[in-house]
């Protein structure tokens, strides 16, 4: 069992993967958020894709471990 907050963050244009990451939220108990990047494909490719992935990374952890971590 997953204890820790989980972010889970997948393409917009990854309609298999992120079928995979809704299934694996709703069987998750900790707290969760799915972050779906508009746009991005499996490999976040994209321009500016792999940027918000990054943003949304740093935000989850900011908010999620302890200052000083």
């Amino acid at each position: 069992d997953v204890t820790a907050p989980t972010l889970l963050v997948v393409g917009g244009s990854d309609p298999q993967v992120l079928d995979l990451n809704r299934s694996a939220q709703r069987s998750l108990t900790c707290e969760n958020h799915l972050s779906v990047v508009p746009g991005a494909t499996h490999l976040f490719e994209e321009p500016g894709a792999l940027s918000v992935v990054a943003e949304l990374a740093r935000d989850w952890f900011r908010d999620h471990l302890p200052p000083g971590g």
